[in-house]
């Protein structure tokens, strides 16, 4: 952990419940030992930094960790492990986390470590659910599995994705329960959020709501979605029938968020990612190989 994810001592030993000084004798003895060995190394042996800091510049972005592809597709178990890792790394405890939805920040739950200490962390999330249709991905699922793993707290947003009509979302909105959510959120020290591709590959399109407006789909000048909203080639999200329905945190507003976590990757969703990243709505990029190469 202190090698590989740049964790300090202090927190290797708030993971395992010993002091910090005896994480500075193990490491020490595992140096001696040469289990532990620094080699210092010409960037140009290390593709991936390379790719990692061409985008970081191009982009502005605070940081960007590129996942080796081990087969043909995004490994979405390989890039979850990456993405916890890397959120244990910045996560202090006492801070506010708020958590989108979708499959890849699933496999991120998912590979989190258990039985870690964060007590005083709040997980919240920001969008709201599906009803009955990929429980599983719901937003309110996945800071309930966070806050299990890290035995850290959670909020709950009962809301539906999308309203009835845009003035059901506003009265939605003026809901003492819901406007509570967001202004935590609002608040977050963190955010992770994933990014669906154009309409013809996001995933909300293939439900049961998506498939209502199908036809509207077609019709739309997107080229992907976050937080539910779909987004134009520059990152905004312009007010349309679907867009002004969708019950979620203020995209705009995740420009004013320490972190923002995107965590997404497939060569259909790679200008999804540019346009997010254009519109400067996140700040990391976790992504596979392939997906970098094409930014």
């Amino acid at each position: 952990m202190y090698y590989a994810e740049g964790a300090t001592q202090s927190e290797i030993a708030k993971v395992f419940g010993v002091s910090r000084s005896l994480i500075s004798k193990y490491l020490s003895k595992a140096r001696e030992l040469g289990i532990v060995e620094i080699k210092i190394h010409d960037g140009s042996h290390h593709p991936l930094m390379n790719i990692e800091a061409r985008i970081e510049k191009k982009y502005g972005l605070r940081e960007v960790i590129c996942v080796p592809n081990l087969g043909n597709g995004p490994d979405l178990e390989n890039i979850g492990e990456y993405a916890s890792k890397y959120l244990l790394r910045i996560l202090k405890d006492g801070q506010i986390v708020g958590v989108s939805s979708g499959t890849t920040l699933l496999s991120v739950a998912k590979q989190m470590p258990a039985n870690l200490n964060y007590s005083s962390t709040t997980f919240v999330p920001i969008v709201g659910g599906m009803g009955d249709e990929r429980v599983d991905i719901h937003a309110n699922v996945l800071v309930s599995m966070f806050a299990e793993k890290l035995k850290a707290n959670y909020k709950l947003l009962h809301a539906p994705v999308m309203a009835d009509s845009k003035k059901d979302k506003e009265l939605f909105m003026t809901q003492t329960s819901i406007q509570s959510i967001f202004n935590l959120a609002e608040k977050a020290d963190i955010i992770l959020v994933g990014i669906g591709g154009s309409p013809k590959h996001s995933t909300i399109t293939r439900s049961e709501l998506g498939k209502k407006y199908r036809q509207y789909f077609n019709e739309l000048d997107a080229v992907g979605d976050i937080c539910y909203k779909f987004i134009d080639e520059n990152g905004s999200a312009p007010l349309n029938i679907w867009n002004d329905k969708i019950i979620s945190f203020n995209i705009e507003k995740l420009k004013e968020i320490p972190f923002v976590i995107g965590v997404a990757a497939g060569l259909e969703k790679v200008d999804a990612i540019k346009a997010v990243l254009k519109g400067k709505l996140i700040n990391v990029l976790i992504t596979d190989e392939k997906t970098a190469e094409m930014l």
